[in-house]
């Protein structure tokens, strides 16, 4: 049996479990939609691996599967949305495209999210600024505290990942999509599905020493690392963008930092998303600004690597030719988040579509 189902496939068992959890078809559409474009463009950790998590707050009365985002309050160029305690996908979507419609009318739309869970990778939000001529940034605060501050031995921040895109070149835009840890924590969980070591760097156990057990982090009270790793590699920068992406998300939105005591307790989750649109027509012309950029791309792209089998890329290209395999060849679906899958779905009493992929 093939490990690798055709995209649609993949796109229709999240949609099914999601509707078998609750949510409404179109909603469930668009979240599958942006879970599955994690997964198609590589980002393996923010896509269908996030379900079993999603049923375990789910099972604890954290997630509100119905619920819609609604605008609190707002002006000419910013906006408070309500994502109504449900995963953060569909008011994600709703707030970045709520930015860019500002961004067309006064130049710049800025909107924070509260009340809302999980959205995926930031690096979606962006694509939707970058589409639309804009210059786009995004943040979020993170539901899993597991990064210790710089010379701290216990954790107060989670991954807290941002991302800026520009457009570019039609369909290659710039698009720097980034934890502000060494790795995001669904990489390391998707280690332990599978019973993989992780890579040096990526974990410590909870002494605070240098470990490739992933469950020494998923299970044994150990830390990610932020950018950087060590004090002596500057993890200092990690720890500060953390900081940024949380003042930038939560402190906005009025909920809770990772390190507060109450953000662990929080029901509903309570994580909150910054999104930020610019339109480059305020200072010059928007299709000059992006050919500008294409160009500096272009001139990255044609630096002389190290290796020629190696050549040097822009932030995007490994996803975009990620993306262009998965969809030719099918995406990857390992032997344990499979399993997990399968039961969530037999659970939950959707169809277990993968079942002859």
């Amino acid at each position: 049996m093939s490990q690798n189902p055709p995209f649609e496939r993949h796109l229709a068992q999240i949609e099914a479990i999601l509707i078998a959890w609750g949510m409404a078809a179109p909603q469930a559409v668009e979240t599958a939609e942006i879970l599955g474009y994690a997964d198609l463009h590589g980002i393996d950790s923010h896509g269908m691996s996030m379900l079993p998590p999603y049923d375990i707050w789910r099972r604890e009365g954290r997630l509100n599967f119905q619920a819609m985002p609604s605008v609190i309050k707002q002006t000419a160029v910013s906006a408070l949305v309500d994502g109504g305690g449900g995963l953060g996908h569909v008011p994600g979507a709703f707030g970045m495209r709520l930015a860019v419609a500002k961004a067309r009318e006064s130049g710049i739309g800025v909107v924070v999210v509260r009340n809302t869970a999980h959205f995926g990778a930031c690096g979606y939000y962006g694509l939707i600024a970058a589409d639309a001529g804009m210059i786009g940034m995004v943040s979020t605060s993170a539901s899993g505290v597991r990064v210790p501050p710089t010379f701290g031995a216990e954790a107060r921040l989670g991954t807290d990942p941002w991302c800026f895109a520009a457009p570019g070149e039609p369909g290659r835009p710039f698009l720097l999509d980034m934890a502000t840890t060494t790795v995001a924590f669904g990489r390391v969980r998707n280690k332990a599905n599978e019973g993989l070591p992780t890579p040096p760097g990526w974990v410590l156990d909870a002494q605070g020493n240098p470990s490739t057990d992933p469950l020494d982090t998923a299970e044994r009270g150990g830390f990610l690392t932020s950018l950087g790793g060590t004090p002596e590699n500057s993890s200092h920068k990690g720890y500060g963008l953390a900081m940024m992406v949380n003042i930038l998300s939560a402190g906005l939105a009025g909920e809770t930092f990772p390190s507060s005591p109450r953000h662990a307790k929080g029901n509903p989750i309570g994580l909150a998303h910054f999104f930020l649109a610019m339109d480059p027509n305020l200072f010059r012309d928007g299709a000059e600004f992006a050919h500008a950029v294409d160009d500096f791309c272009a001139e990255m792209r044609a630096t002389r690597p190290v290796d020629p089998q190696h050549p040097v890329l822009i932030p995007g290209d490994p996803e975009r030719t990620m993306a262009a395999r998965r969809r030719a060849f099918g995406v990857p679906v390992g032997a344990g988040l499979r399993a997990q899958v399968r039961d969530l779905a037999l659970a939950a009493g959707a169809p277990w579509i993968l079942s002859d992929a």
